[in-house]
């Protein structure tokens, strides 16, 4: 796989991230990932940029929550304050020799070590804003994840290979072409005042008035593809079902219904996973309220595959955060939640700007 990772390295640091002479960049990654963080790291040096890593072992993060006490949960040492407030760029790669590892964890210590360390992420997200920081988060094919998605694992590294465009002969200039469609959609929003959405289970209005639709096309994300804002906190009103399954933090969720008043969760149930949902949900005051409605539009995803890197991009789908929003959108929630919950749209769905229907079975319909 080596020429997979070359590329997907220079992809990153060539397009995602625009790394520069001089530039501190962290790589996070599971020591499964071994391979494309030796590839970075090598480049980044090449480029005259200095790399740090911070390698997990396997199932790290299940050792931390099943032995940390309270105050080791809330505990945020000095190293990461420093590195949050003075990085200039994060690789983060999303690879698990085990993607289901924290499923018997209380999801109650995952959601007060969420709640305690939002700091953190505060921190980056306001230095992005500003222009200080860049993020992106790249995937890396292990056995675990191909079970997932019900694939073998060769197959698993060429859908992933296929949906970040790393197939293609020139994928930087695949996700410029990605960059200048998206933005036609992102014109096409701009102004929106009030979004409904309907479909099954689903009819759920949100105000989007003074709010920036923002284009996806492989800054933050690898795969990518979608359009995205951050709603009016206080503006969801009524029910929405997502159908695609997802998991987060390791434990499988599926057959979501949320029900919104005033911008609030009222209701919720899942045909799989509802206590530890319910658990996310409580995880601070903010986490009930809608961080971000988007289009997934990558229509090289078809099929969900249980890693929302790529599920929230599968074309034909809309998605719905709830918890903190994005300040470059306009978002002013603040929660050390993000979780973002999938549905599909090309049975029947439809999305209506200002009562003027725009989007129908998966599709924007062209303009009179």
């Amino acid at each position: 796989m080596f020429g997979f990772e070359k590329k997907l390295s220079r992809l990153i640091c060539d397009y995602s991230l625009k790394i520069k002479e001089g530039d501190v960049v962290e790589i996070r990654g599971e020591v499964c990932a071994e391979s494309l963080i030796r590839e970075l790291y090598k480049y980044i040096l090449e480029i005259g940029a200095y790399p740090l890593v911070r390698m997990n072992f396997s199932e790290q993060l299940h050792t931390f929550y099943k032995y940390a006490s309270e105050k080791q949960l809330s505990m945020i040492p000095e190293i990461l304050m420093t590195t949050s407030k003075t990085l200039n760029a994060l690789i983060h790669i999303d690879s698990e020799s085990n993607t289901r590892q924290l499923t018997n964890i209380d999801p109650s210590k995952i959601a007060f070590h969420r709640k305690s360390t939002k700091i953190l992420k505060d921190i980056m997200f306001e230095r992005e804003a500003k222009g200080e920081f860049k993020w992106v988060i790249v995937p890396y094919p292990t056995s675990a994840m191909a079970q997932d998605a019900e694939m073998p694992l060769e197959e698993y590294a060429n859908f992933i290979e296929m949906a970040c465009k790393l197939d293609e002969d020139d994928p930087v200039k695949s996700w410029e072409d990605v960059n200048r469609k998206q933005q036609n959609i992102v014109e096409r929003l701009t102004g929106t005042k009030k979004l409904r959405i309907v479909g099954y289970k689903t009819d759920l209005t949100l105000n989007t008035d003074r709010r920036s639709w923002i284009n996806c096309s492989g800054r933050h994300n690898l795969p990518d593809g979608e359009v995205f804002t951050s709603p009016v906190e206080d503006s969801a009103n009524g029910e929405i079902f997502f159908d695609i399954p997802t998991s987060f933090m390791g434990v499988e969720v599926q057959g979501v219904h949320l029900t919104f008043e005033n911008g609030a969760v009222v209701r919720s149930s899942a045909q799989k996973g509802e206590e530890f949902l319910k658990k996310m949900i409580e995880t601070d005051e903010s986490a009930k309220f809608v961080g971000e409605i988007a289009f997934g539009l990558n229509n090289s995803i078809t099929i969900p595959s249980k890693n929302i890197l790529f599920d929230e991009k599968i074309g034909k789908t809309i998605h719905l955060a709830i918890g903190s929003s994005y300040p470059e959108a306009g978002g002013k929630n603040r929660s050390g939640l993000h979780w973002d919950l999938i549905k599909e749209m090309k049975s029947g769905g439809k999305v209506y700007k200002d009562d003027i229907l725009i989007y129908e079975n998966g599709e924007f319909l062209i303009e009179n």
